[in-house]
């Protein structure tokens, strides 16, 4: 069975985008959307900086937080 490369994620996982909005609070809200609908776990915006007709974003979602069963080290996982 392939194992999928998301359960190798160590930690975080970044998606950084330009989005087009009307607003800063425009902006925010679309990121968080996109974190939804790209059924990202527990995603937070950590950048957002609004320039003219958009904003640049960086959403992150945490995938591992210490002490969480990684799957990595999963019985029967391969390398």
């Amino acid at each position: 069975m392939m194992q999928k490369a998301l359960d190798r994620v160590v930690d975080a996982l970044d998606v950084e985008t330009f989005l087009y909005a009307a607003d800063e609070e425009e902006a925010r809200s679309l990121a968080e959307q996109l974190a939804a609908e790209l059924n990202l776990p527990h995603g937070d915006v950590v950048f957002l900086e609004y320039k003219g007709f958009g904003a640049r974003v960086r959403i992150r979602s945490y995938i591992h937080h210490p002490g969480d069963r990684y799957r990595w080290l999963e019985r029967g996982s391969s390398k």
